[in-house]
C-alpha cells in the first residue's frame, strides 16, 4: 500500500508541472499587448497571412480564423485551414478569454480545455484591418488580415516589430489564399 502511495504522488506531481507548463500565457521578453483594444472591432473574419509553423497547422492553406462574442462574454474562435496533400478542410473551434482588462490586446485561448495558452495582439492598425499576434514564446507568431493580402509597408513593419523581439521572421510560412 505504502508502495503504490509513493509512486502516484511524483506521478501527480509530474502530470501537475506538465499542466502548468502547457498553459503558458505570458509574453515573449520585450512585448507590450495593444492598449485601448475594442474586442467588437476586432470580432470576424481574419486570414493568416504568415504563421511559424506547428503541428496544428501544419501542412495548412487557405487559412483563416473567425471570431465571434460568446453570450457569457467570452470570445469564440474557429481556425480553418485546407490541407491541400489530403484534399480536406480542418476545423478547430475554441474559446478565447481576456487575461487583463478588456481594453488590453491579451488573451488567453483554449481549443482542449483545461489548456489554455496565450494570445497577445502586439499590433494592430487603427481600421482593426492588419494585425500581429504572439502566443507566450519566440515560437508562435502570427500576421493577419482583413483581406487576403497586406500592404508591403505593414508587412514589413509587423516583421520589423517581429525581429527586434527575437523572432526569426526567416522561418515563418506564407499560406496561400487563392
Amino acid at each position: 500500500m505504502k508502495l503504490s502511495k509513493l509512486i502516484l504522488l511524483p506521478a501527480t506531481i509530474v502530470v501537475g508541472i506538465l499542466l502548468l507548463n502547457a498553459c503558458k500565457q505570458g509574453m515573449p521578453q520585450g512585448a507590450v499587448p495593444v492598449k485601448n483594444f475594442n474586442a467588437e472591432k476586432y470580432l470576424g473574419k481574419w486570414y493568416e497571412i504568415a504563421r511559424f509553423d506547428f503541428m496544428f497547422e501544419k501542412g495548412l492553406d487557405h487559412t483563416t480564423a473567425e471570431y465571434s462574442l460568446n453570450p457569457d462574454g467570452s470570445i469564440k474562435v474557429v481556425n480553418r485551414g485546407y490541407k491541400t496533400a489530403e484534399k480536406i478542410w480542418k476545423e478547430a473551434v475554441g474559446e478565447a478569454r481576456f487575461i487583463d482588462d478588456k481594453s488590453t490586446g491579451r488573451l488567453k485561448v483554449s481549443f482542449f480545455k483545461p489548456i489554455w495558452g496565450a494570445y497577445n495582439i502586439l499590433s494592430l492598425d487603427g481600421d482593426y484591418q492588419y494585425a500581429l499576434v504572439a502566443g507566450d514564446n519566440l515560437k508562435y507568431l502570427w500576421i493577419l488580415s482583413r483581406e487576403k493580402t497586406i500592404p508591403q509597408d505593414i508587412r514589413e513593419k509587423y516583421l520589423s516589430l517581429a525581429k527586434k523581439l527575437g523572432y526569426q521572421t526567416e522561418n515563418m510560412v506564407w499560406p496561400k489564399h487563392d
